[in-house]
């Protein structure tokens, strides 16, 4: 990431207040930016780690190669935002409003999406590893490149959903469904009888159904 301009919130404040919108190598680390109005702004190789964005107005607003480690977006306003090749993780969404909104290229892993609005909310090529988004539906989307490893997805639809280069190693699915899904491009990690029954309904290739059938002590010949 190239050199950084150290930005004041007030100086942000004042660049908002005449009119400006489109910023980029900018340094809020660690800055107090709570229900700060970032309406369709547009935020370019910009630094927000551990930056207090709670209840802050980023509806339509752009991401691209910014980070935001630890931050916090709780109870934001996010609407049809845009974050792109973003560094977010371990950044607290709890309560925030995600409607609509993308993550492409993100890092999103540790996050926390609990009571979150996320209706329509699309991901690709994003880690959610460890991340913490229950209830989430994904009923019939097409998942590409997300990795859910070690993630607490319970209550999570899968319904009619087809996941392409995806992970679900050690996440947490309980009351997920799974009905009419097509997994045969997801790794599934090593699954005992129990978490099995969770895929229920599920398409799977014969190489899964033998790595299932070798977790419960069969052989397969």
């Amino acid at each position: 990431m190239p050199n950084q301009s150290t930005e004041t919130v007030l100086n942000l404040r004042d660049r908002l207040l005449a009119g400006q919108r489109d910023f980029a190598d900018l340094n809020l680390v660690g800055n107090d930016l709570a229900r700060i109005d970032l309406t369709d702004a547009k935020f370019t190789n910009c630094n927000f780690d551990d930056a207090d964005l709670t209840g802050a107005k980023l509806g339509n607003s752009v991401w691209s190669r910014c980070r935001a480690q630890g931050a916090k977006f709780k109870a934001a306003d996010a609407d049809s935002a845009r974050f792109t090749n973003c560094n977010l993780a371990n950044v607290d969404w709890s309560g925030a409003r995600l409607a609509s909104a993308s993550f492409e290229d993100c890092k999103l892993t540790g996050g926390d999406f609990r009571d979150s609005r996320i209706l329509g909310i699309t991901f690709k090529n994003v880690q959610l590893v460890s991340a913490l988004i229950r209830g989430i539906s994904f009923r019939r989307q097409t998942l590409e490149g997300i990795d859910f490893s070690n993630a607490d997805l319970g209550g999570a639809d899968f319904r009619e959903c087809i996941l392409n280069d995806c992970r679900l190693n050690g996440a947490s699915l309980r009351g997920s469904r799974f009905d009419g899904a097509d997994l045969r491009g997801c790794d599934l990690g090593q699954i005992g009888l129990t978490e099995a029954a969770v895929y229920k309904g599920a398409v799977i290739s014969r190489g899964q159904a033998s790595e299932l059938l070798r977790g419960f002590g069969l052989t397969v010949v």
